[in-house]
Protein backbone atom coordinates (compact mmCIF):
# COMPACT_ATOMS: atom_id res chain seq x y z
CA UNK A 1 0.00 0.00 0.00
CA UNK A 2 2.71 2.41 1.24
CA UNK A 3 4.41 1.78 -2.06
CA UNK A 4 1.60 2.53 -3.92
CA UNK A 5 0.98 5.92 -2.41
CA UNK A 6 4.66 6.43 -3.20
CA UNK A 7 4.33 5.96 -6.88
CA UNK A 8 1.01 7.84 -7.24
CA UNK A 9 3.13 10.70 -5.46
CA UNK A 10 5.80 10.34 -8.31
CA UNK A 11 3.22 10.33 -11.01
CA UNK A 12 1.49 13.39 -10.09
CA UNK A 13 5.32 15.33 -9.13
CA UNK A 14 6.20 13.94 -12.89
CA UNK A 15 3.03 15.18 -14.56
CA UNK A 16 3.11 18.39 -12.93
CA UNK A 17 6.94 19.40 -13.76
CA UNK A 18 5.84 17.92 -18.03
CA UNK A 19 2.61 19.86 -18.28
CA UNK A 20 4.51 23.47 -16.84
CA UNK A 21 7.63 22.78 -18.90
CA UNK A 22 9.86 22.83 -16.43
CA UNK A 23 13.30 20.78 -16.34
CA UNK A 24 13.07 18.83 -12.59
CA UNK A 25 16.45 19.28 -11.96
CA UNK A 26 16.17 22.96 -12.34
CA UNK A 27 13.49 23.13 -9.46
CA UNK A 28 15.10 24.20 -6.16
CA UNK A 29 12.58 23.62 -2.82
CA UNK A 30 12.48 25.60 0.21
CA UNK A 31 12.97 23.45 3.21
CA UNK A 32 10.42 23.75 5.66
CA UNK A 33 10.94 22.54 9.20
CA UNK A 34 8.04 20.87 11.90
CA UNK A 35 7.42 18.74 14.96
CA UNK A 36 4.60 16.91 16.73
CA UNK A 37 3.52 19.02 19.04
CA UNK A 38 2.88 22.78 17.38
CA UNK A 39 0.97 23.21 14.05
CA UNK A 40 2.75 25.10 11.09
CA UNK A 41 0.52 27.45 9.47
CA UNK A 42 1.17 27.90 5.64
CA UNK A 43 -1.10 30.80 3.92
CA UNK A 44 -0.88 30.33 0.45
CA UNK A 45 -1.60 33.04 -2.42
CA UNK A 46 -4.41 30.61 -3.56
CA UNK A 47 -6.98 28.37 -2.27
CA UNK A 48 -6.17 25.13 -1.76
CA UNK A 49 -7.19 22.01 -3.95
CA UNK A 50 -4.81 19.58 -3.12
CA UNK A 51 -2.28 18.97 -0.54
CA UNK A 52 -0.29 15.71 -0.94
CA UNK A 53 2.98 14.73 1.40
CA UNK A 54 5.55 11.97 0.75
CA UNK A 55 5.36 9.82 4.09
CA UNK A 56 3.52 8.99 6.69
CA UNK A 57 5.63 10.97 9.05
CA UNK A 58 3.83 14.08 7.70
CA UNK A 59 0.39 15.10 8.16
CA UNK A 60 -0.97 18.17 6.03
CA UNK A 61 -4.38 19.20 6.73
CA UNK A 62 -6.95 21.91 5.12
CA UNK A 63 -10.44 22.67 4.48
CA UNK A 64 -11.74 19.69 1.88
CA UNK A 65 -15.30 21.34 2.30
CA UNK A 66 -14.68 24.72 1.69
CA UNK A 67 -11.21 26.07 -0.30
CA UNK A 68 -8.96 27.89 1.82
CA UNK A 69 -5.79 29.58 1.56
CA UNK A 70 -4.32 28.07 4.82
CA UNK A 71 -2.87 24.64 5.38
CA UNK A 72 -1.33 23.02 8.69
CA UNK A 73 1.25 20.89 8.71
CA UNK A 74 2.79 18.32 11.30
CA UNK A 75 5.77 16.27 11.63
CA UNK A 76 6.80 13.18 13.86
CA UNK A 77 10.43 11.89 14.25
CA UNK A 78 11.24 10.59 10.64
CA UNK A 79 13.59 11.02 7.48
CA UNK A 80 13.09 14.18 5.40
CA UNK A 81 9.80 14.09 3.18
CA UNK A 82 8.26 15.98 0.46
CA UNK A 83 5.27 18.40 0.51
CA UNK A 84 3.06 18.93 -2.92
CA UNK A 85 0.10 21.30 -2.88
CA UNK A 86 -1.81 22.39 -5.73
CA UNK A 87 -4.20 25.60 -6.00
CA UNK A 88 -7.82 25.92 -6.95
CA UNK A 89 -6.01 27.69 -10.26
CA UNK A 90 -3.72 24.74 -10.69
CA UNK A 91 -0.95 26.67 -9.59
CA UNK A 92 1.94 23.69 -7.87
CA UNK A 93 4.15 24.34 -5.07
CA UNK A 94 6.62 21.93 -3.84
CA UNK A 95 8.66 21.83 -0.52
CA UNK A 96 11.11 19.90 1.25
CA UNK A 97 9.67 18.64 4.58
CA UNK A 98 12.06 18.37 7.57
CA UNK A 99 11.34 16.75 11.25
CA UNK A 100 13.16 19.06 13.74
CA UNK A 101 12.32 19.06 17.63
CA UNK A 102 12.66 22.63 18.37
CA UNK A 103 11.65 25.32 16.00
CA UNK A 104 11.04 28.69 15.18
CA UNK A 105 9.45 29.84 12.43
CA UNK A 106 5.71 28.45 13.10
CA UNK A 107 3.85 30.47 10.14
CA UNK A 108 4.94 30.83 6.37
CA UNK A 109 3.27 33.18 4.02
CA UNK A 110 3.73 31.31 0.69
CA UNK A 111 4.79 33.90 -2.18
CA UNK A 112 3.50 33.21 -5.35
CA UNK A 113 6.61 33.55 -6.93
CA UNK A 114 7.71 29.96 -5.57
CA UNK A 115 5.35 27.99 -7.13
CA UNK A 116 7.22 25.71 -9.48
CA UNK A 117 4.26 25.76 -12.51
CA UNK A 118 1.13 24.62 -13.39
CA UNK A 119 -1.16 21.41 -13.33
CA UNK A 120 -2.19 22.37 -16.48
CA UNK A 121 0.17 24.29 -19.25
CA UNK A 122 -3.04 25.93 -20.60
CA UNK A 123 -3.28 27.31 -16.97
CA UNK A 124 -3.29 31.46 -16.73
CA UNK A 125 -0.79 32.70 -14.10
CA UNK A 126 -3.32 34.70 -11.90
CA UNK A 127 -1.08 36.46 -10.20
CA UNK A 128 1.51 37.46 -13.01
CA UNK A 129 2.48 40.92 -12.71
CA UNK A 130 2.40 42.68 -16.30
CA UNK A 131 3.81 44.99 -17.68
CA UNK A 132 1.41 47.59 -16.92
CA UNK A 133 2.53 47.89 -13.23
CA UNK A 134 5.96 49.07 -13.96
CA UNK A 135 6.39 52.59 -12.08
CA UNK A 136 9.50 53.43 -14.10
CA UNK A 137 11.31 53.10 -16.86
CA UNK A 138 14.39 51.50 -15.39
CA UNK A 139 13.54 47.48 -14.37
CA UNK A 140 13.80 46.94 -10.66
CA UNK A 141 16.02 44.49 -9.50
CA UNK A 142 14.25 40.70 -9.26
CA UNK A 143 12.82 39.94 -7.34
CA UNK A 144 11.88 42.69 -5.23
CA UNK A 145 9.58 44.49 -7.07
CA UNK A 146 7.22 41.86 -7.84
CA UNK A 147 7.03 40.84 -4.34
CA UNK A 148 7.06 44.54 -3.30
CA UNK A 149 4.22 44.58 -5.70
CA UNK A 150 2.74 41.39 -4.23
CA UNK A 151 2.80 42.92 -0.69
CA UNK A 152 1.49 45.98 -1.14
CA UNK A 153 -2.03 44.62 -1.60
CA UNK A 154 -1.92 42.60 1.19
CA UNK A 155 -3.38 43.46 4.67
CA UNK A 156 -1.25 41.71 7.02
CA UNK A 157 -0.21 43.40 9.92
CA UNK A 158 2.76 43.03 12.03
CA UNK A 159 1.67 45.94 15.50
CA UNK A 160 1.00 49.03 16.20
CA UNK A 161 3.90 50.59 15.31
CA UNK A 162 3.00 54.19 14.30
CA UNK A 163 4.30 57.49 15.13
CA UNK A 164 2.55 61.22 14.72
CA UNK A 165 3.29 64.87 14.53
CA UNK A 166 1.10 68.16 13.17
CA UNK A 167 -1.61 65.43 11.62
CA UNK A 168 1.10 63.35 10.25
CA UNK A 169 1.30 59.79 11.16
CA UNK A 170 4.21 57.59 9.89
CA UNK A 171 3.36 53.57 10.74
CA UNK A 172 5.29 50.46 9.36
CA UNK A 173 2.71 48.12 8.50
CA UNK A 174 4.35 45.38 7.97
CA UNK A 175 7.75 43.77 8.55
CA UNK A 176 8.33 40.60 6.21
CA UNK A 177 11.85 38.37 5.72
CA UNK A 178 11.63 36.53 2.11
CA UNK A 179 14.96 35.53 0.98
CA UNK A 180 17.47 37.57 2.75
CA UNK A 181 15.97 40.63 2.95
CA UNK A 182 13.92 42.42 4.72
CA UNK A 183 10.91 44.10 3.60
CA UNK A 184 9.21 47.09 5.65
CA UNK A 185 6.06 48.14 4.31
CA UNK A 186 5.23 52.08 5.21
CA UNK A 187 2.27 54.21 5.31
CA UNK A 188 2.35 57.61 5.41
CA UNK A 189 -1.29 59.39 6.16
CA UNK A 190 -1.86 63.20 5.92
CA UNK A 191 -4.30 64.18 8.61
CA UNK A 192 -3.64 68.21 7.99
CA UNK A 193 -4.45 70.39 5.58
CA UNK A 194 -1.44 71.10 3.68
CA UNK A 195 0.45 68.87 1.47
CA UNK A 196 3.78 66.86 3.18
CA UNK A 197 6.51 67.03 0.61
CA UNK A 198 8.62 64.03 1.25
CA UNK A 199 12.24 64.52 1.87
CA UNK A 200 13.56 61.63 2.80
CA UNK A 201 13.20 58.67 4.96
CA UNK A 202 16.50 56.93 6.82
CA UNK A 203 16.66 53.80 8.32
CA UNK A 204 18.94 53.00 11.32
CA UNK A 205 19.92 51.13 14.04
CA UNK A 206 20.83 52.99 17.47
CA UNK A 207 22.71 51.93 20.97
CA UNK A 208 22.77 52.70 23.76
CA UNK A 209 26.35 52.84 25.14
CA UNK A 210 27.12 52.18 28.53
CA UNK A 211 28.97 53.86 31.11
CA UNK A 212 29.26 57.60 33.01
CA UNK A 213 28.57 59.18 29.99
CA UNK A 214 25.39 57.54 28.43
CA UNK A 215 25.08 58.47 24.33
CA UNK A 216 23.26 57.60 21.77
CA UNK A 217 25.39 55.64 18.68
CA UNK A 218 23.61 55.19 15.39
CA UNK A 219 24.30 53.70 11.93
CA UNK A 220 22.53 54.08 8.98
CA UNK A 221 21.20 50.69 7.13
CA UNK A 222 21.78 49.86 3.64
CA UNK A 223 18.68 49.93 1.59
CA UNK A 224 18.26 47.87 -1.39
CA UNK A 225 15.82 48.97 -2.77
CA UNK A 226 12.39 50.96 -2.24
CA UNK A 227 9.14 50.88 -4.17
CA UNK A 228 6.58 53.00 -5.08
CA UNK A 229 7.97 56.09 -2.69
CA UNK A 230 6.04 59.08 -3.08
CA UNK A 231 7.10 62.32 -3.71
CA UNK A 232 3.90 64.05 -2.51
CA UNK A 233 1.38 63.05 0.16
CA UNK A 234 -1.89 65.28 -0.39
CA UNK A 235 -4.29 66.63 2.20
CA UNK A 236 -5.98 63.68 3.68
CA UNK A 237 -4.51 60.93 1.64
CA UNK A 238 -2.40 57.62 2.69
CA UNK A 239 0.54 56.43 0.75
CA UNK A 240 2.02 52.90 0.74
CA UNK A 241 5.39 52.09 0.22
CA UNK A 242 8.28 49.65 0.81
CA UNK A 243 12.32 50.00 1.85
CA UNK A 244 13.76 46.10 1.09
CA UNK A 245 17.10 46.29 3.46
CA UNK A 246 19.53 43.21 3.73
CA UNK A 247 18.85 40.51 6.40
CA UNK A 248 19.70 41.55 10.16
CA UNK A 249 18.97 41.24 14.17
CA UNK A 250 19.04 43.34 16.60
CA UNK A 251 20.09 42.94 20.32
CA UNK A 252 18.07 43.76 23.47
CA UNK A 253 20.48 46.97 23.76
CA UNK A 254 19.85 48.58 20.14
CA UNK A 255 16.46 49.27 18.34
CA UNK A 256 16.05 50.30 14.61
CA UNK A 257 14.82 54.29 13.96
CA UNK A 258 12.79 55.14 11.04
CA UNK A 259 13.32 59.00 10.40
CA UNK A 260 10.99 61.20 8.19
CA UNK A 261 11.51 64.58 7.03
CA UNK A 262 9.86 66.79 5.30
CA UNK A 263 10.62 69.27 1.95
CA UNK A 264 10.90 72.82 2.93
CA UNK A 265 8.94 71.73 6.20
CA UNK A 266 9.77 71.00 9.86
CA UNK A 267 6.97 67.96 10.35
CA UNK A 268 9.75 65.78 11.52
CA UNK A 269 8.88 62.43 12.91
CA UNK A 270 11.00 59.97 14.55
CA UNK A 271 9.98 56.14 14.92
CA UNK A 272 11.60 53.41 17.19
CA UNK A 273 11.22 50.01 16.50
CA UNK A 274 11.63 47.27 19.26
CA UNK A 275 14.32 44.44 18.39
CA UNK A 276 11.05 42.27 18.16
CA UNK A 277 9.56 42.91 15.70
CA UNK A 278 12.88 42.74 13.42
CA UNK A 279 13.86 39.16 14.91
CA UNK A 280 10.48 37.69 14.83
CA UNK A 281 9.07 39.46 11.48
CA UNK A 282 6.26 37.88 9.25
Amino acid sequence: MKNLVYASISIIVLFCFNASGQNQNTIQLDTIYANDYTNVALFFPEPIRQGIVGSTDYVFSFNRDEAQHLGLLQAKPGKPSNLLVISTTGSVFSYLVVYKESITQYSYFIDPLDRIGFENHNSRDPIHVSEEIKTSSETPPFPYNRYCEYLIQKKQKIGRLKTRNQGIILSVANIVFYKDALYFVMEIENRSRLDYDFNYLNLSTQTRLKGKRKSMQKLPKETLYTHQVPEKIKAWEVKRFIYVLPKFSLSSDRRLVVDLSESQGERELQLKINPKYINYPN
